[in-house]
């Protein structure tokens, strides 16, 4: 972050060109604090060759700024800095950001796509491309220009150009095909030189789906590459993809992103033959606009262990995403097979999660010495993995390598609970594992797709972590190219289940709530103005679908996705009424496109779509809601989205549903009782309708459902089911669950801007709202994240009956603190530190409701009715209890037990009395 001597005005720091590659970024920094009130900005730009051009402006802002010059060309090079005026000074110079521009638009190109003429013919086997370059002098400058249909591995002179994994990745291919640029100045050299590139069938030709279907986008795998050269002795080469380039087969006999890869070390390259020029378009090419999926850690892998069976098992400790790297001796032509699994089941692999997925890596050794086994055309979502084909002594390593998108990391929550920051550990990884290209739903089975209804709940929580701005924008681009003409959006994006109706709600909300959560916390309007046509046509999509009553009804949905009520086999029976969720979610989006329109200055779309949103959400009410504040489901997710979306029409049917909500989760013995839907929102709603320590409860529970039982159970990512493993040890029967699924860690939001308190009050943390939780169970949280003005942070403790606060605030922003019993206090940049006492807590449970809100007395008193055979835990005893909540704690007795005599119901009481005493003595 910058920083500042005195008063002196320092210079910008953190500058960032967003949109780059392309022909007008948008420019973004950081001032120092004695610069963030700056009332003037200059912007020098200097291409290579050219003098520096310099445009003045009075604006204040810093987020996204327009490019003020000329488009950029294709190949244009240059250098861009920023300085800012506050009180008639001018700070000194940002220091100067370089940039290059690629090709960017098919005329640019003069390769063409190669394939080979009949190696890699079948779907399997890996092909070989390769061509040779005699260049007079040595390099000064060389770019190459790459990608491929399937998945290209490319070398120069036998030296990898890029650490970049599964390249390029995976696009709607068949509306944007991505490239990336590489400097391989240093790869080349006077002389010969040989390019060859690896062609694997990934997401292109591979198998895709749980149908088993290959080669979805195309069955001809291609190579397009375009190497610019400039050499020492002025001359200039120019090598592009062509009939020139030959094919040859390898020793990778099989390769699927499913099913693993097969390869045969003791084969080389075989003889070369002919390639194809395709006649495939390049206005579908773009440059690279996210980061690349590269390893991003080695996790070492434990000693070797038998299972009952006698496998040989390794544990690598954690569930992760990526391929085992062995490195071994043995004899030629030995087999040697990795399997892979997420969890044991019996001591043995649990494989039976990954339905049809293999999972299984082949190699035949070459023999001779130590050889590294390590595939390059697949990845595997993992804990364990099996070695069949070698032993123990025959090992001298064995890492697995983590595959993700190389995304800044941006978020750190730390608090004092352990199995809550286990917690908060999983849904990082579950982030990092599933945050491969695509914000996939799963990593291991055969299924692996960007299911729209996964990110949207889970975006918020991303945004937080890690910079995920130009992922999820690259991603929402997407999803409005595969959007249909009648505005549906796909289930998953990018989209294979042509035949399937493409319309749910919270899952095609996506294309609302993602824009809008990434301008709410990165702050720059740009993806609402990209994704805006996106936006409108769901909506008015959703008001085609309703009927004149303004309901959307009657259509298949997927509800409240996997609430735990639901039986394993079928995971949409959810307790809330799925047209209930759907008009909820037409209300939500409805009022994203509003405020949306209101960003962009479309006054006409304003108005639209907030009488448009007031007609639907009247309709909710009317449908869905009683006078007296109850909904027609009496469920967490009905009212958590009620309460939230602001769909309940009068104060006291507010009051009421927040009440209603809160005794509904004490009837449910604080586990969790909702879904996809309800679990982002449940912590949510009760923390606004006055009840945080019940948003506590439901996060501390430790029995199934709950955040914290895969913990108890050793998780070390989050699952897709409550109960994806069951207390015995036996995993869910249902034919779906994983071990390693983001969306129920959702939760992790509320974490990060309730319990640490540090939440977005105006877009990119332009505004801060430091208003933590403190207590019900924690001692102390901290939150920290580098927002587009810098590191802004709160951290609070409790000691003695008093509150600690410690809050930064990056230059530029503002917070607004509330401490209890303190009018909110509004502070500039810097580091401030505040006391307060906390509110004294009720020393006695006055109704049956208090004693159930109080874990310790709660845990005593059901006990008690263990003992008695009356109820079997503390979710059972919380039913029975439900009956009674609001009355005094001294009709407990008869509450629990309504059939027991009246002498029964005095011995209860004297227990329980007893055991009251006991808890506040």
């Amino acid at each position: 972050m910058t920083t500042t001597t005195g008063d002196v005005l320092t210079a910008p720091s953190g500058l960032r060109l967003d949109g780059m590659p392309g022909t007008r970024p948008r420019l973004s920094w950081r001032t120092g604090r004695a610069s963030a009130g700056f009332d003037a900005r200059r912007i020098e730009l200097t291409l290579d060759g050219g003098e520096p051009v310099t445009h003045t402006e009075e604006a204040t802002g810093q987020i996204g700024v327009a490019w003020p010059f000329d488009p950029l060309a294709a190949r244009a090079r240059g250098t861009v800095r920023v300085g800012v005026r506050s009180g008639g000074e001018w700070s000194p110079w940002s220091a100067p950001l370089a940039f290059e521009n690629p090709p960017l638009s098919a005329e640019d190109w003069r390769a063409r796509f190669v394939s080979p003429r009949t190696l890699g013919a079948t779907l399997t086997a890996a092909p070989l491309l390769s061509r040779t370059v005699e260049l007079p002098a040595a390099v000064t400058r060389a770019r190459l220009h790459v990608t491929a249909l399937g998945l290209h591995v490319t070398r120069i002179n036998g030296e990898r150009v890029t650490d970049e994994e599964l390249a390029p990745g995976w696009t709607s291919y068949a509306n944007r095909l991505r490239f990336r640029t590489h400097d391989v100045t240093a790869l080349l050299r006077a002389g010969g030189n040989e390019i060859t590139a690896l062609l694997g069938n990934g997401w292109y030709r591979g198998r895709l789906y749980w149908r088993g279907e290959r080669a979805f986008y195309g069955d001809r795998l291609a190579l397009l590459a375009q190497l610019e050269i400039e050499c020492a002795d002025g001359s200039t080469h120019l090598v592009v993809t062509d009939e020139s380039w030959r094919a040859h087969d390898t020793g990778v006999l099989a390769d699927d992103l499913y099913d693993g890869q097969t390869t045969d070390l003791r084969a080389g390259r075989g003889p070369a033959e002919p390639v194809d020029v395709l006649d495939e378009p390049l206005d579908r090419l773009f440059p690279a606009d996210t980061p690349p999926v590269r390893p991003v850690a080695v996790v070492p892998g434990g000693v070797p262990f038998r299972s009952p069976s006698g496998a040989l098992l390794v544990d690598f400790g954690e569930n992760l995403v990526g391929w085992v790297r062995l490195r071994v001796r043995g004899r030629p032509g030995q087999e040697i097979v990795v399997r892979h699994a997420e969890v044991l089941e019996h001591g043995e692999l649990g494989t039976r999660p990954l339905r049809s997925a293999k999972a299984t890596d082949r190699y035949l050794l070459a023999g001779g010495g130590a050889e590294v086994l390590e595939p390059l055309l697949t990845f595997h979502g993992f804990r364990y993995a099996s070695l069949d084909g070698v032993e123990p002594g025959d090992i001298e390593a064995i890492d697995a390598i983590v595959l993700s998108s190389d995304l800044r990391p941006t978020g750190r929550f730390r608090c004092s609970d352990p199995d809550v920051q286990t917690l908060h550990d999983n849904v990082v990884r579950s982030m990092r594992g599933n945050f491969l290209d695509v914000p996939t739903d799963c990593p291991q089975r055969d299924e692996r797709l960007g299911w729209t209804g996964d990110i949207q709940v889970f975006a918020p929580t991303a945004a937080f972590i890690a910079d995920c701005s130009a992922f999820l924008a690259s991603w929402l681009r997407d999803l409005a190219a595969e959007q249909f003409e009648d505005g549906c959006v796909p289930f998953v994006v990018p989209n294979i289940h042509h035949n399937i109706l493409p319309a749910a709600a919270a899952w095609g909300d996506a294309a609302t709530i993602v824009p809008w959560t990434l301008y709410e916390r990165y702050g720059d309007p740009e993806v609402l103005r990209e994704q805006y046509p996106s936006m409108r046509a769901w909506v008015e999509r959703l008001n085609a679908f309703a009927g004149e009553d303004g309901l959307w009804t009657g259509r298949f949905q997927f509800g409240d996705w996997l609430d735990p009520a639901a039986p394993p086999d079928a995971p949409g029976a959810a307790r809330t009424d799925q047209d209930l969720v759907a008009t909820a979610h037409f209300v939500r989006s409805t009022d994203l496109l509003a405020r949306a329109a209101e960003v962009l200055g479309r006054q006409d779309d304003v108005e639209r779509y907030r009488a448009l949103a007031a007609k639907v959400r009247a309709a909710f009410a009317a449908a869905y809601v009683t006078p007296g504040g109850r909904l027609m489901n009496d469920t967490p997710t009905a009212y958590a989205m009620a309460l939230l979306w602001d769909l309940l029409p009068t104060p006291a049917q507010r009051a009421a549903a927040g009440a209603r909500l809160a005794d509904v989760v004490r009837a449910n013995g604080f586990r969790v009782a909702t879904g996809f839907v309800g679990t982002p929102l449940i912590a949510d709603a009760l923390t606004d309708a006055g009840y945080p320590h019940l948003a506590y409860r439901l996060l501390l529970e430790r029995s199934c459902p709950s955040w914290l039982y895969p913990v108890t159970m050793g998780a070390t990512t989050i699952w897709e089911r409550w109960d994806s493993m069951l207390p015995d040890g036996r995993i869910n029967p249902g034919q779906m669950t994983s071990f390693n699924h983001y969306a129920l860690g959702a939760v992790a939001d509320w974490l990060h801007r309730r319990v640490a308190g540090l939440a977005p009050a105006a877009p990119g943390y332009r505004e801060i709202d430091v208003r933590p939780l403190p207590g019900h169970g924690l001692t102390w949280a901290e939150a920290e994240l580098e927002t587009r003005y810098g590191t802004a942070a709160v951290a609070w403790r409790v000691a003695d009956g008093t509150l600690t606060l410690d809050v930064e605030v990056p230059p530029g922003a503002h917070a607004t603190v509330h401490l209890p019993g303190r009018t909110p206090e509004r502070v500039g940049a810097g580091k401030h530190h505040r006391q307060a006492p906390l509110p004294a807590t009720p020393a006695r449970a006055e109704t049956i409701a208090d004693a159930v809100d109080d874990a310790a007395l709660w845990s005593r008193l059901t006990a008690i009715m263990a003992a008695e055979g009356i109820a079997g835990d503390e979710a059972s005893a919380a039913a029975l209890a439900a009956r009674g909540l609001p009355l005094p704690l001294a009709e407990l007795a008869g509450v629990v037990a309504p059939r027991a005599t009246p002498e029964r119901v005095e011995e209860l009481r004297r227990f329980f009395d007893a055991a009251v005493a006991a808890h506040t003595s």
